[in-house]
């Protein structure tokens, strides 16, 4: 029986990315396997981070390889995901892994699958899993029609996915990577001037 993990959403916004994942883990068609797992992770020492979605024993293999090419090349998230793809083209891997990732560094958002494909998605907003369609549609309408941060929109539309979506539950994970480009100073505090003494009027004696 095959386990199965589910669904992941990305956001890109104002200089921060969004990873989200729900928790659940469907055995076979029919059987909630585990509601607290794990599909988002840091690596890369924080620096990079990533969602997979898929068969579970895939999606870890895939995990695996990618963090050994970002080692390999010095955390270069494009250079590492671009020859990971050549080696699954070239056959040097093997088996086509039935899984998908999203990752992301401060700077770049990609798709990775294990058949080979690098994509990276159109606005800053993607969606991988049984209930990617759902978060994606939800994400990209929030994204236009909101001014939410990149994380409420990412976790926002993972909700909306449970809701519909029989393989995602809502025990949301998420994890962000970068800074806020438009960030808000706190306000400066005005400092008080004392009062000045008000004169007295002195009447004059005639």
């Amino acid at each position: 029986m095959e386990f199965r993990g589910t669904t992941i959403c990305a956001v890109k916004r104002d200089g921060v990315t969004a990873i989200a994942g729900d928790g659940q883990v469907t055995m076979g068609e029919s059987v909630i396997f585990k509601n607290t797992a794990i599909k988002v992770r840091r690596i890369f020492g924080g620096k990079v981070i990533l969602g997979f979605a898929g068969s579970v024993t895939d999606a870890f293999a895939l995990t695996e390889r990618f963090e050994g090419m970002l080692n390999k090349f010095g955390g270069n998230l494009m250079r590492s995901a671009v020859e990971l793809a050549e080696l699954w083209r070239s056959d040097k891997i093997g088996r086509k892994l039935d899984a998908m990732m999203i990752t992301a560094d401060e700077n770049t958002l990609l798709i990775l699958s294990g058949t080979g494909e690098v994509i990276e998605p159109d606005e800053g907003v993607c969606a991988i899993g049984s209930g990617g369609n759902y978060a994606l549609a939800a994400a990209r309408a929030l994204y236009k029609e909101t001014n939410y941060d990149a994380e409420t929109i990412a976790k926002k539309a993972l909700k909306i996915a449970s809701e519909i979506c029989v393989f995602t539950n809502d025990n949301i994970r998420c994890e962000t990577v970068g800074e806020a480009v438009n960030a808000t100073l706190p306000p400066v505090k005005e400092k008080k001037t004392a009062a000045k003494p008000r004169a007295k009027r002195v009447a004059k004696e005639d």
